[in-house]
Protein backbone atom coordinates (compact mmCIF):
# COMPACT_ATOMS: atom_id res chain seq x y z
CA UNK A 1 0.00 0.00 0.00
CA UNK A 2 2.49 2.58 -1.11
CA UNK A 3 -0.21 5.16 -1.66
CA UNK A 4 -0.77 5.74 2.07
CA UNK A 5 2.34 7.91 2.24
CA UNK A 6 0.63 10.98 0.86
CA UNK A 7 0.35 14.15 2.93
CA UNK A 8 -2.79 14.49 5.06
CA UNK A 9 -5.78 15.55 3.00
CA UNK A 10 -4.77 13.76 -0.19
CA UNK A 11 -6.65 10.77 -1.53
CA UNK A 12 -5.38 7.62 -3.18
CA UNK A 13 -7.00 5.44 -5.80
CA UNK A 14 -9.51 8.02 -7.03
CA UNK A 15 -12.82 6.69 -8.27
CA UNK A 16 -14.07 6.88 -11.82
CA UNK A 17 -16.56 9.77 -12.13
CA UNK A 18 -19.61 7.52 -12.73
CA UNK A 19 -18.96 5.26 -9.74
CA UNK A 20 -20.90 5.61 -6.50
CA UNK A 21 -18.46 6.07 -3.65
CA UNK A 22 -19.46 4.92 -0.17
CA UNK A 23 -17.44 6.80 2.45
CA UNK A 24 -16.74 5.24 5.86
CA UNK A 25 -14.99 7.03 8.73
CA UNK A 26 -12.33 4.81 10.28
CA UNK A 27 -12.01 4.93 14.05
CA UNK A 28 -11.54 2.46 16.88
CA UNK A 29 -15.25 1.92 17.58
CA UNK A 30 -16.89 -1.50 17.65
CA UNK A 31 -19.43 -0.22 15.12
CA UNK A 32 -16.80 0.27 12.41
CA UNK A 33 -17.12 -3.39 11.38
CA UNK A 34 -20.82 -2.88 10.65
CA UNK A 35 -20.32 0.29 8.62
CA UNK A 36 -17.52 -1.27 6.58
CA UNK A 37 -19.45 -4.45 5.80
CA UNK A 38 -22.58 -2.52 4.80
CA UNK A 39 -20.59 -0.10 2.58
CA UNK A 40 -18.68 -2.95 0.94
CA UNK A 41 -21.82 -4.92 0.16
CA UNK A 42 -23.58 -1.86 -1.29
CA UNK A 43 -20.51 -0.87 -3.33
CA UNK A 44 -20.11 -4.37 -4.74
CA UNK A 45 -23.81 -4.64 -5.66
CA UNK A 46 -23.90 -1.24 -7.37
CA UNK A 47 -20.49 -1.30 -9.06
CA UNK A 48 -19.21 1.39 -6.72
CA UNK A 49 -16.17 1.89 -4.54
CA UNK A 50 -15.54 2.26 -0.84
CA UNK A 51 -13.56 5.20 0.48
CA UNK A 52 -12.05 5.34 3.95
CA UNK A 53 -11.43 8.52 5.92
CA UNK A 54 -9.11 8.62 8.90
CA UNK A 55 -8.88 11.88 10.81
CA UNK A 56 -5.88 12.39 13.07
CA UNK A 57 -6.03 14.69 16.05
CA UNK A 58 -3.67 17.64 15.61
CA UNK A 59 -0.67 17.45 17.94
CA UNK A 60 -0.61 19.60 21.04
CA UNK A 61 1.43 22.79 20.60
CA UNK A 62 5.07 22.01 21.34
CA UNK A 63 7.89 24.26 22.41
CA UNK A 64 10.12 22.81 19.69
CA UNK A 65 8.97 22.16 16.15
CA UNK A 66 10.95 18.90 15.94
CA UNK A 67 8.89 17.40 18.77
CA UNK A 68 5.65 18.41 17.07
CA UNK A 69 6.87 16.84 13.83
CA UNK A 70 7.77 13.62 15.64
CA UNK A 71 4.35 13.45 17.33
CA UNK A 72 2.67 14.08 13.97
CA UNK A 73 4.74 11.35 12.27
CA UNK A 74 3.93 8.82 15.01
CA UNK A 75 0.21 9.63 14.68
CA UNK A 76 0.47 9.19 10.91
CA UNK A 77 2.12 5.78 11.31
CA UNK A 78 -0.57 4.63 13.74
CA UNK A 79 -3.25 5.86 11.31
CA UNK A 80 -1.69 3.95 8.42
CA UNK A 81 -1.58 0.72 10.44
CA UNK A 82 -5.23 1.05 11.47
CA UNK A 83 -6.40 1.98 7.97
CA UNK A 84 -4.33 -0.79 6.34
CA UNK A 85 -6.22 -3.44 8.31
CA UNK A 86 -9.59 -1.99 7.28
CA UNK A 87 -8.42 -1.47 3.69
CA UNK A 88 -7.43 -5.12 3.45
CA UNK A 89 -10.92 -6.14 4.56
CA UNK A 90 -12.49 -3.78 2.01
CA UNK A 91 -10.32 -5.14 -0.81
CA UNK A 92 -11.24 -8.71 0.13
CA UNK A 93 -14.97 -7.96 0.25
CA UNK A 94 -15.21 -5.77 -2.86
CA UNK A 95 -12.39 -7.05 -5.04
CA UNK A 96 -10.78 -3.62 -5.28
CA UNK A 97 -8.76 -1.44 -2.94
CA UNK A 98 -10.53 1.43 -1.22
CA UNK A 99 -9.90 5.09 -1.81
CA UNK A 100 -7.95 6.41 1.17
CA UNK A 101 -8.22 9.84 2.76
CA UNK A 102 -6.06 11.02 5.65
CA UNK A 103 -6.83 14.32 7.33
CA UNK A 104 -5.75 16.18 10.43
CA UNK A 105 -8.10 18.20 12.61
CA UNK A 106 -11.57 17.76 14.06
CA UNK A 107 -13.33 14.64 12.80
CA UNK A 108 -16.68 16.27 12.01
CA UNK A 109 -15.12 19.31 10.35
CA UNK A 110 -12.75 17.25 8.22
CA UNK A 111 -15.54 14.87 7.20
CA UNK A 112 -17.80 17.73 6.13
CA UNK A 113 -14.93 19.37 4.26
CA UNK A 114 -14.06 16.15 2.39
CA UNK A 115 -17.68 15.54 1.40
CA UNK A 116 -17.92 19.12 0.13
CA UNK A 117 -14.64 18.87 -1.82
CA UNK A 118 -14.95 15.43 -3.40
CA UNK A 119 -17.80 15.15 -5.91
CA UNK A 120 -17.20 11.39 -6.31
CA UNK A 121 -18.51 10.68 -2.80
CA UNK A 122 -22.21 9.90 -3.02
CA UNK A 123 -23.05 8.06 0.21
CA UNK A 124 -21.76 8.49 3.74
CA UNK A 125 -22.13 5.27 5.75
CA UNK A 126 -22.03 5.45 9.55
CA UNK A 127 -22.97 2.90 12.17
CA UNK A 128 -24.84 4.03 15.27
CA UNK A 129 -23.29 3.36 18.65
CA UNK A 130 -24.31 0.19 20.43
CA UNK A 131 -23.81 1.40 23.99
CA UNK A 132 -26.34 3.16 26.16
CA UNK A 133 -24.74 6.53 25.42
CA UNK A 134 -26.65 7.14 22.22
CA UNK A 135 -25.70 6.82 18.57
CA UNK A 136 -22.36 8.60 18.93
CA UNK A 137 -21.34 12.22 18.50
CA UNK A 138 -20.70 12.07 14.77
CA UNK A 139 -23.99 10.32 13.98
CA UNK A 140 -25.88 12.68 16.29
CA UNK A 141 -24.40 15.80 14.70
CA UNK A 142 -24.81 14.66 11.11
CA UNK A 143 -28.33 13.33 11.57
CA UNK A 144 -29.55 16.54 13.15
CA UNK A 145 -27.66 19.83 12.97
CA UNK A 146 -25.72 19.12 9.77
CA UNK A 147 -28.20 16.88 7.91
CA UNK A 148 -29.45 19.70 5.71
CA UNK A 149 -25.96 20.79 4.69
CA UNK A 150 -24.82 17.39 3.39
CA UNK A 151 -24.81 17.03 -0.38
CA UNK A 152 -24.68 13.22 -0.14
CA UNK A 153 -26.98 10.53 1.16
CA UNK A 154 -26.42 9.63 4.81
CA UNK A 155 -26.91 5.98 5.70
CA UNK A 156 -26.94 5.13 9.40
CA UNK A 157 -26.72 1.42 10.07
CA UNK A 158 -27.57 0.02 13.53
CA UNK A 159 -24.21 -0.78 15.10
CA UNK A 160 -25.27 -4.03 16.70
CA UNK A 161 -26.20 -5.91 13.53
CA UNK A 162 -24.74 -9.33 12.82
CA UNK A 163 -23.13 -10.13 9.48
CA UNK A 164 -26.25 -12.04 8.44
CA UNK A 165 -28.47 -9.07 9.32
CA UNK A 166 -26.23 -6.71 7.35
CA UNK A 167 -26.28 -9.06 4.39
CA UNK A 168 -30.08 -9.21 4.51
CA UNK A 169 -30.46 -5.43 4.25
CA UNK A 170 -27.65 -4.70 1.82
Amino acid sequence: MSDVNLPPGEATGAAKPAQRVFLVVVDDSAELRVAVRYACRRAKRTGGRVALLYVMDPPEPQQWAAIGDLVREEARQEAEVQVAAVAERVATMTGQPPILHFREGGRREQLLQLVAEDPAISVLVLAAGIGGEGPGPLVSALASKYAGSLRVALTIVPGGLSDAEIDAIS
